[in-house]
């Protein structure tokens, strides 16, 4: 991927279909770097926050069940801080089980690249999927 704005459009295609359609985890093993890291913040029975980090093949295999319900993720904002060969992109987005469908919710990726001197790689990335987590502050939503 040779731009920002095209490994991030490739980053939701990949998770998005309908229900019963297999997701392209090829497509998406080509956008990350070899050694990226997953990491997954979440809840305990106490209501502490943990902390899952895996391997994308570790997350390819939990993320099963989003092609079995259809999701739909779509980018509605971003901020992207950038030296050299390293960004940050804060990555706004909406989710729904159908195309068309009704908002389920709304949270902010964050997504970490290099450029290697020919393209970008996505390197780690984390997201705040707890139920309880807190609504998407102003300076990440569009403005």
């Amino acid at each position: 991927m040779s731009t920002l704005d095209g490994i991030v459009a490739a980053y939701y295609e990949v998770v998005s279909g309908p229900a019963g359609q297999p997701r392209d985890w090829a497509r998406d093993s080509t956008l990350h770097h070899p050694d990226a890291l997953i990491l997954i913040p979440g809840t305990d029975a106490d209501g502490a926050t943990t902390l899952e980090a895996t391997d994308l093949a570790g997350y390819h295999a939990r993320s099963g069940g989003i092609a079995e319900a259809g999701f739909f993720e779509h980018e509605i904002a971003r901020r992207v801080e950038r030296h050299g060969a390293v960004a940050h992109v804060w990555s706004t987005y909406e989710w729904r089980q159908a195309a068309d469908g009704p908002v389920g919710g709304q949270g902010v990726n964050s997504i970490q690249l290099v450029h290697d001197g020919a393209r970008w790689w996505i390197v780690s990335w984390m997201f705040d999927g707890r139920r309880d987590a807190p609504p998407v502050p102003e300076p990440y939503l569009p403005q």
